[in-house]
């Protein structure tokens, strides 16, 4: 039996929804930072920016990564199949299962900027040299959460907020604009989006001039207090005579 609930408690969550999406976009920003500018210009949330330097490389061009980017993807791809599978048989909308992940995310980023801190002169990586293979774990472990991130926040389904990339954000705002003659609708949410992307990156850029493992300690506990807000204020409640039926049914089996 689907939950029943009234309108305005459902409007509730999804302006919750929204705004711990958004938090979760801007901590993107943070990540993306520390990853193109200390880790050898790789991207471990935008994935679009991997595979256009990718295929630059590719071709040879002077100075691009190749491994870095193929390690950020395969380590995101892994992510989102495992968010996908744990998500596969919960209910929609923020569930237990949800703030577990993003929970994880961001414990995980914490540990990451913990160990960053062991590094030493491994990050981060100056132009123009190999990544060691330290700085490679690293990248492949934040494409690793960012790609369950991405997974859990698309079973959450906010309209434009993916919390990974804008370039779809972007062009709905300009698409619906009124000067493409359309009404305008959700351009706050749009261009929320677009600037906290924007801001994440720029406070994890000015973080990197301390440590690398500065802008992903904030990133994770960002995510973390995100995780909790979200159980606290958005999670669906299953009525209890349906947690009942559910166990009943287990049991039966």
């Amino acid at each position: 039996m689907p939950e029943q609930t009234d309108p305005p408690a459902g409007r509730r969550r999804a302006s919750w929804h929204l705004a711990l999406m958004l938090v979760l976009t801007f901590s993107t920003g943070i990540v993306d930072a520390v990853g193109y500018l200390g880790l050898d210009r790789v991207f471990t949330a935008n994935m679009t920016g991997n595979v256009v330097i990718l295929g630059m490389a590719l071709t040879g061009a002077e100075d691009l990564p190749v491994l870095g980017p193929v390690v950020a993807l395969v380590g995101f791809m892994a992510g989102a199949a495992v968010g996908g599978r744990v998500l596969r048989r919960a209910a929609t909308g923020w569930t237990t299962a949800s703030t577990v992940l993003f929970a994880l995310v961001g414990l995980v980023l914490g540990g990451l900027a913990w160990a960053a801190t062991g590094l030493g002169d491994q990050v981060p990586v100056e132009e123009g040299t190999t990544a060691p293979p330290a700085a490679l774990a690293l990248t492949g472990v934040l494409g690793l959460v960012m790609g369950v991130q991405a997974a859990t926040a698309r079973r959450l389904a906010v309209k434009d907020v993916t919390t990974v990339v804008v370039t779809s954000t972007i062009t709905g705002l300009a698409a619906d604009s009124r000067l493409a003659g359309g009404d305008g609708g959700g351009w706050r949410r749009r261009a929320g989006a677009v600037l906290l992307i924007l801001a994440g990156a720029a406070v994890g850029a000015a973080l990197l001039r301390w440590h690398v493992g500065a802008g992903l300690g904030l990133a994770g506990l960002v995510t973390v207090a995100a995780a909790l807000v979200g159980h606290g204020t958005a999670r669906v409640r299953t009525p209890r005579g349906d947690r009942e039926r559910r166990g009943a049914g287990g049991r039966s089996r």
